[in-house]
């Protein structure tokens, strides 16, 4: 296996080729524009395809497109340009089509900044866009994540029929780090009983999300309900550090919980017994974990770069069993370990916030 010292953002092209992706249609937007600098390079050079397209929203359709044909297709964008993709992304689901879409988040609202935030958390997990629909959400906190976790998008993809994303801030885009570049491993679905590609073996197959009939419409959103709910049971991922006698459990994802590592170590050596639990799944969320976690904790500081969205998630886990704590930055500030450090002490020591 080969090592490389890269990017973020030029991993996901690595992990999207190493998965069998050979489709890539987008439109550059700081700081994911590195993302389509790569699929430019690297695509056509494997006998892909890259586009850039005249919009985020001619991407996303050229994605759902490529989809319907059974081929593995992403798009990339960050925080207005995935916005902009919302409807496609809901026609993607309702068709029950696979596709990646990777979102680098920068600050916000509106045009905001190029800075880090983690602020489309709700657009990311709770379906940006009209109807009932979820898409699963991966979490990378690494440049390697960034690679292997794109290559689990594209199997959950594939495996639930259902668009799957990657959520990165935009520091995790843009630092470097050395990468294990994956082998290439084969796709092993076979779609052709549902794709259509132009030919006699998939005339008969139509790809669609529309359903005029109020009854053929609510069977579909069961149907798909009930998808939803085969992936919350199967495939939540987090990771846990030193929760094992925690008092206090902090929850944090991204490039927030690489902060909240060492921060835990500091806080460690002071005799404060700090957990973190870091989501790597922020759709389908690890709910059950954390209700674990809050019937035996002191309390829980969930830590963002927003002014608290991932939070909600939390107190809905803990259903009241202990106190829940916020603490976060926005903007584009990341906070530092000191201030996160300050922060557990205050709560171990009776405080709130």
């Amino acid at each position: 296996m080969a090592r490389q010292f890269m990017k973020g953002n030029d991993a996901i092209i690595l992990g999207a080729l190493a998965a069998g992706c050979r489709a890539y249609y987008g439109y550059p937007i700081t700081p994911a524009s590195e993302i389509a600098h790569a699929a430019a390079l690297h695509f056509p050079a494997l006998e892909g395809v890259f586009i850039q397209a005249e919009s985020e929203v001619a991407a996303i359709n050229m994605v759902y497109g490529t989809a319907g044909m059974g081929i593995r297709t992403m798009t990339a964008s960050s925080s207005p340009g995935y916005s902009l993709k919302q409807e496609g992304l809901s026609y993607i689901a309702g068709a029950e089509l696979p596709a990646v879409v990777v979102n680098i988040v920068r600050g916000g609202p509106g045009l905001g900044n190029i800075a880090p935030e983690q602020a489309d958390y709700f657009q990311m997990t709770k379906g940006g866009g009209h109807g009932n629909y979820r898409v699963v959400a991966l979490a990378p906190n690494s440049a390697q994540e960034m690679c292997d976790l794109t290559m689990l998008a594209f199997d959950l993809a594939d495996k639930y029929r259902n668009p799957a994303t990657i959520m990165a801030d935009g520091i995790t885009g843009q630092m470097m780090e050395v990468v294990d570049i994956p082998e290439p491993h084969p796709v092993p679905y076979d779609h052709s009983d549902w794709c259509v590609r132009g030919d006699a073996a998939t005339r008969q197959n139509l790809v669609s999300s529309i359903y005029l009939e109020p009854e053929e419409l609510e069977q579909h959103n069961l149907k798909l309900h009930a998808k939803y709910q085969k992936i919350t049971q199967d495939e939540v991922r987090f990771e846990e550090y030193r929760t094992d006698d925690a008092e206090l459990l902090i929850v944090a994802y991204g490039v927030v919980s690489r902060i909240v590592y060492s921060t835990i170590d500091q806080a460690r050596a002071e005799g404060l017994k700090v957990g973190l639990l870091r989501p790597i799944t922020i759709w389908p969320f690890p709910s059950e974990a954390i209700r674990r976690h809050s019937e035996k904790v002191k309390g829980i500081l969930a830590v963002e770069l927003s002014t608290g969205q991932m939070i909600e998630d939390v107190r809905l886990a803990v259903e009241g069993r202990c106190p829940v704590h916020f603490y976060g930055r926005c903007g584009g500030m990341v906070p530092g370990g000191k201030e996160i450090l300050e922060q557990y002490r205050t709560i171990m020591a009776g405080g709130a916030h």
